[in-house]
């Protein structure tokens, strides 16, 4: 098999699993561009969502996985109201996220990995996102990170800063200390099982 041949089947795939797993369907974007209009972080990080759909469809996995969209998208799903095919990107973006951290792949954006990655484990366990633990499981991950490169000195500096800052949330009462819960938190860890996280 010629080697153009297999990589165009590798980067097929891609696009098929992130249109299965998104539940999006890719080949409807006929580039109009209305979502690259009002996304909000579209200039700032050189993707804009045509793009990305663009790349997927092309076969160009590392662009796909590799850019900023992936990690700066806010999910306010301004793209998929604009879109005419109801194209919601930042399901494609949530996707891109997950296979990014199967493969082991070094995020762009280390922090926004941690939070995205803190806040889905904490509203996994309770049902819903209680800001003190996923607060300390950010965190937790993000001084593991300092620690690496920077030292004790770095973990120190990220603790007082972050302290600070969680201490004038709450005294504008912007971070809640009380853990709450749904009721049913087995149907929230059933959906996860599903969506295999």
């Amino acid at each position: 098999m010629p080697a153009g041949a297999l990589k165009l089947s590798s980067a097929q795939s891609l696009a098929q699993e992130v249109a299965r797993r998104s539940g999006q369907n890719l080949l409807a974007c006929y580039q109009c561009r209305r979502c690259a209009a009002g996304c909000p972080v579209g200039k700032e990080s050189g993707v804009t969502p045509d793009r990305l759909i663009r790349m997927l469809l092309l076969g160009d996995e590392q662009g796909a996985l590799d850019n900023l969209l992936v990690w700066k998208c806010l999910a306010c799903y301004t793209c998929g109201t604009r879109c005419p095919n109801d194209i919601q990107t930042a399901r494609i973006t949530e996707v891109l996220k997950q296979i990014s951290k199967a493969q082991h792949r070094e995020p762009l954006l280390p922090r926004v990995a941690a939070f995205h990655g803190a806040f889905v484990k904490a509203a996994g366990q309770a049902g819903r996102f209680n800001e003190l633990v996923g607060m300390g499981m950010y965190e937790a991950q993000v001084a593991a990170g300092e620690l690496k490169r920077t030292g004790l000195k770095g973990v120190i500096a990220e603790l007082k800063g972050q302290a600070k800052l969680g201490q004038a949330m709450m005294k504008k009462k912007r971070m809640h200390v009380k853990y709450e819960t749904v009721k049913n938190k087995g149907e929230i860890k059933a959906l996860y099982r599903k969506a295999g996280r």
